[in-house]
């Protein structure tokens, strides 16, 4: 056996080995130029879409007199004829206020020392929610379930934005910014014990918006889901989108191995960091 083993001069050993790097306290990467223009096209988007939303044609009282409850899809038949003005101011606290819930990140000292990049993310996330609600309501004419409502002033059915039901932009509004602020401290703290409680917080203020709204006779619960799910998808994949690759890749570099039969064995080690 010991013959045999000093009979091999060279023996190619080939080795594996997975290291695994800590995640970097700036999770994303970021490109002015290019991450300005997005920004900047979802602002343009925005404008437009309210530009369209401003001249759509009004409804009328005659209008009102024609349209039926039965004409709108049974799923959704059982909202038509809302109204509540108590239930559409109440939307408006969570509605804003979500609005600031990223300022909360700059609690975080990794997140102060890359607020510029953050915000710019932000504001990325809020122009294209913005541009693709003003340019779907500007685009389409459902008419909000207050229509409907025979009890509602007459000033709140014939409303310049009546007709803009599709989709809940409050909703989507408010679920990118939570949805935004939640991931980004997910990222920044994979490992916090609060990220739980974050990531349920996020989630229930779009969706308590989009049930006052759908009290206060503004969307459909389809605007709701449909909008829920668009803001939010947008403030998660904004960031997720931008986050740095670890993955440095593949190295091979030779080394010895020592034995105490005869001379070193060389091996060929192959090194995947991620």
């Amino acid at each position: 056996m010991k013959g045999s083993l000093l009979s091999l001069s060279f023996v190619l050993y080939l080795g594996l080995s997975i290291t695994c790097q800590a995640q970097s306290v700036f999770p994303y990467k970021t490109d002015w130029v290019k991450d300005g223009a997005i920004t900047a096209g979802g602002i343009g988007l925005t404008v437009v879409g309210s530009t369209i939303l401003l001249n759509k044609d009004r409804l009328t009282e005659a209008d009102l007199q024609i349209i039926r409850i039965a004409d709108v899809n049974r799923f959704d038949r059982f909202a038509a004829g809302n109204y509540s003005a108590s239930a559409e101011q109440a939307s408006d606290f969570p509605f804003y206020g979500s609005f600031v819930a990223p300022l909360f990140l700059l609690l975080d000292d990794d997140v102060r020392l890359q607020a510029p990049q953050v915000y710019l993310l932000y504001a990325q996330a809020m122009s294209i929610t913005g541009g693709l609600f003003s340019m779907t309501a500007g685009l389409t004419e459902r008419k909000r379930p207050n229509v409907y409502a025979t009890d509602a002033p007459l000033e709140a059915r014939l409303h310049k934005y009546a007709t803009n039901s599709f989709f809940a932009g409050h909703t989507a509004a408010t679920a990118t910014a939570t949805f935004f602020a939640a991931k980004v401290f997910h990222d920044f703290n994979p490992d916090s014990p609060a990220r739980h409680f974050v990531w349920a917080a996020a989630a229930i203020t779009p969706a308590t918006v989009g049930y006052l709204r759908l009290r206060a006779g503004k969307h459909f619960l389809t605007d709701n889901i449909i909008g829920y799910t668009l803001g939010a998808s947008v403030g998660i994949l904004v960031p997720q989108l931008h986050k740095k690759s670890n993955r440095t890749g593949l190295s091979i570099h030779p080394t010895l191995i020592p034995t105490d039969i005869g001379p070193a064995f060389q091996a060929v080690n192959l090194n995947y960091t991620f």
